[in-house]
């Protein structure tokens, strides 16, 4: 506590605003640190955005659709030629027992450590106190030395898009999808929109996926997402690169959509996923003096305290790299930065990338293009899927894993994997990578004994292949 603040009596020694991964990571460490703390959140359950509308909903979507392809795919139940078909609003029950199992496991961690939880709309009445309003209306107010806000984004809403109508959805309305569309068309070919693609191809929906810009996700390896591109195209997915809508329609019984190409096109159903904007706007900064951008975004330092000392903020809020994972981390560093100083804490420089198409996508570390530019002398291993015995039992012959490594040193520089359960073997190769003493070596690789049918056995055949391109 400040010297100015130490004869002042809080409620709490800390209130963190929201309780999805960030709100959690902050809370849990303040709790397990012997702090007062007590968190608000404005929907009835806890979790946030990532639990309830975002990161858990589109997975657990994801791997439905995943096994249901699977089924259709493998010859022991091909026993007619009938494929089994299964609708949107059918697969979201099983997203919903997932959700719940969240929810129930994620309350009993606030219930364990004692962290009270207040359910209403947060708004800052000064750079200590916040003011709750509950659902039925009344209002009350709530004090703390500390506060942090992580309070997570939204879907971006273009104000000319008309979302009130029954066949226009973002990535949270689209939960509520009751009919079953024959033909969507995707707005945004970013990690939310591939996915959905992804999801809504698998059901055997026809998709148009528009992309605003040149190529699908930029910030991935060039192979490996082009390799994405093709599985769509071979799908039968039709992707529209370099568009911008100019109009989007709503009819009786679907959607038009106007590009600015001069091109239309018309769908059942539309979901608008272009962007994301922070939940800062209901906070009430003008009281404090805190700024948030454009986007709805707060600066933070590298502890994760704003231009206002008390005040930190962690998650979706701050922006880049808007990842639940990392956001989870986030909270832990800056209740640790609360707890002990500003300690030199900070994320790790290289966090794993998981997307959930279908494939999987998952990466770490440098991408050939950068590699390149930064002129690093590199060589690549590969492995195909289909070439692993694992993959083969599985019938999920689909993908690779890519190694780039140093041609001198054979220190990994970079991990890019496409196929079933991408997300997954990346940590495999991360663990390595992050070794320091001349532990990061692709001769790890080559020296350990794997686990015999597994996918990790393709690090050993990516490792043989790329030590044989040397000389």
């Amino acid at each position: 506590m400040t010297e100015k603040n130490k004869n002042i009596t809080y409620d709490y020694d800390a209130i963190i605003i929201g309780t999805g991964p960030g709100g959690e990571g902050a809370a849990m460490y303040l709790a397990k640190s012997g702090k007062r703390v007590a968190a608000i959140e404005r929907y009835k359950s806890v979790g946030g955005g990532c639990t309830h509308w975002g990161t858990i909903p589109s997975k657990a979507l994801r791997h439905s659709v995943s096994r249901l392809i699977e089924f259709n795919e493998n010859p022991l139940f091909q026993l007619d030629e009938q494929h089994t078909h299964l609708t949107f609003s059918q697969i979201l029950k099983h997203a919903a027992g997932v959700i719940r199992k969240q929810v129930k496991l994620r309350a009993g961690f606030y219930d364990r450590n004692v962290v009270k939880i207040h359910q209403g709309e947060a708004r800052f009445i000064d750079n200590h106190t916040l003011e709750v309003t509950a659902e039925d209306g009344s209002c009350y107010t709530l004090s703390a030395e500390t506060i942090v806000i992580a309070t997570g984004s939204r879907p971006y809403r273009p104000p000319e898009v008309n979302f009130n109508h029954s066949r226009i959805y973002d990535s949270d309305t689209i939960l509520s999808l009751a009919h079953d569309p024959k033909h969507i068309i995707i707005y945004g070919a970013g990690v939310i929109g591939c996915e959905y693609a992804s999801i809504f191809r698998g059901l055997g929906v026809r998709v148009d996926l528009v992309n605003t810009r040149d190529r699908l996700l930029s910030f991935m390896d060039a192979e490996v997402s082009d390799s994405l591109s093709y599985h769509f195209w071979n799908s039968g997915m039709t992707i529209r690169h370099g568009e911008e809508f100019e109009r989007i329609e709503g009819t009786a019984d679907g959607v038009v959509l106007n590009l600015k190409s001069g091109k239309k096109m018309k769908a059942d159903c539309f979901l608008f996923a272009n962007g994301r904007t922070g939940n800062t706007e209901m906070l009430n900064f003008d009281a404090i003096g805190l700024e948030a951008d454009g986007r709805g975004l707060i600066k933070v330092n590298t502890h994760y305290q704003t231009s206002i000392d008390n005040i930190y903020a962690v998650g979706d809020v701050i922006g880049y790299p808007s990842l639940a994972s990392a956001a989870y981390d986030q909270g832990r560093l800056a209740g640790e930065a609360i707890v002990k100083g500003n300690l030199d804490v900070h994320l790790i420089a290289e966090i794993p990338v998981g997307i959930y198409t279908i494939p999987e996508m998952s990466s770490v570390g440098k991408t050939e293009q950068e590699l390149t530019s930064a002129k690093i002398p590199y060589e690549v291993g590969r492995a195909q899927f289909k070439h692993l015995a694992r993959a083969q039992i599985a019938n999920t012959n689909v993908g690779s894993l890519k190694l780039l490594f140093h041609r001198d040193t054979l220190e990994i520089l970079g991990i890019h994997c496409f196929g079933e359960r991408a997300a997954e073997i990346v940590h495999i190769g991360q663990a390595i990578m992050m070794q320091t003493n001349g532990g990061n070596t692709l001769n790890y690789f080559v020296r350990t004994t794997f686990n015999y049918p597994t996918m990790a056995e393709a690090y050993r055949v990516a490792a043989l292949n790329g030590l044989n391109r040397l000389f």
